[in-house]
């Protein structure tokens, strides 16, 4: 008796090695080396610590840059920035005049109206604890105007949102635990504990589940298919979305073989991932803001799955990319906690 219980707990011991390792050895980087690509071609515009996310006005040009600085959690340094493309050194200011005292912005998402009313909706980690949607009115001079704040029980751990509607938007929650031998054990073992929760208006809910730490979120131009990227589980996840429930049915995953973070979509359907392609190097550079880690930004083609680098740097230029967003014949990449936005040539 005692034999076959010393060979199962070895067997659980070989299997959660095998899992580790399943986890971390692609994490680290070591299957997938990159050579240096485009950053040298791309122009730095200084803008503020933490450029975690931007978007950019489908028509406009109109850049819009959520930043924090995650380091410091100075309460002082959270806000939003913009700035026009086409100008962006002459054009660059503080946009969020209204916002909550407590504003540590994380994912935006921009929703325009068939009226042309615009409302930008921002995750918000407030020092004092909690998460929560903040939503913007968007006024003609690009300044950003407190309407309301959104929370609801399945809002548990935000990562990314996109906005479906003037009241509508799913988010994904990078993780059930955040703290504790369970946080530990989720990510290092990858558990598939993470989702995506959606908020009707009224309500909220969950809407999928079983990710890897679910990361970037966004739609199609159609509003048909969400698509949701795992940053440990290095793939983007394809759903069908009922525009009138906001009921999701998985169709399929596609791998990337790198951390995928935020995503933006261009005009002709493709995805661009801002990524972490070393996961340790991108911890340590959390750790010491003097320790570079990779940028990487791919561009997913969903029809086909065909996954191409757009670029990559070791870090001198960008460090820790997060979003690529582009506009045109360009794209903005931002990082989790670099102050610049490198603005790059497309193509």
């Amino acid at each position: 008796m005692i034999r076959v219980i010393l060979i199962a707990i070895g067997l659980v011991v070989l299997i959660a090695i095998a899992r580790m390792a399943y986890m971390i050895v692609p994490a680290s980087g070591m299957l997938t080396p990159y050579e240096p690509r485009l950053a040298e071609r791309c122009e730095s515009l200084e803008v503020a610590p933490g450029t975690e996310d931007v978007t950019i006005h489908p028509q406009s040009g109109i850049v819009f840059v959520s930043a924090a600085d995650r380091r410091s959690q100075n309460p002082e340094t959270g806000g939003i920035w913009t700035f026009d493309i086409a100008d962006p050194f002459q054009t660059l200011r503080y946009a969020s005049v209204d916002g909550p005292d407590d504003f540590q912005p994380h994912g935006i998402s921009l929703w325009v109206g068939d009226d042309g009313r615009q409302r930008l909706f921002v995750i918000n980690h407030p020092l004092a604890g909690g998460h929560t949607v903040e939503v913007f009115e968007v006024d003609e001079e690009w300044r950003l105007f407190h309407a309301e704040t959104i929370a609801y029980p399945e809002l548990s751990s935000p990562n990314d949102l996109v906005a479906v509607g003037p009241n509508q938007f799913y988010a994904t929650n990078d993780s059930r635990y955040q703290s504790g031998i369970m946080q530990q054990l989720e990510a290092y073992f990858g558990l598939p504990l993470a989702g995506v929760s959606y908020y009707d208006g009224e309500t909220g809910r969950t809407a999928a589940g079983g990710m890897i730490y679910a990361n970037g979120i966004n739609v199609s131009a159609d509003g048909e298919t969400l698509y949701v990227a795992e940053f440990l589980g290095r793939r983007v996840n394809v759903f069908e979305r009922n525009p009138e429930t906001g009921v999701l049915t998985h169709r399929r995953a596609i791998p990337v073989r790198t951390g995928a973070d935020n995503i933006e979509i261009d005009e002709s359907g493709d995805l661009w991932i801002g990524a972490h392609p070393r996961v340790f190097d991108f911890l340590a550079h959390a750790e010491d803001e003097s320790v570079n880690a990779p940028s990487h930004v791919i561009r997913v083609d969903p029809e086909t799955g065909q996954v191409a680098t757009v670029l990559y740097t070791h870090g001198e230029e960008l460090s820790g990319s997060s979003v690529a967003a582009p506009f045109g014949y360009q794209f903005v990449v931002g990082g989790v906690f670099d102050s610049r936005v490198l603005i790059c040539p497309r193509g």
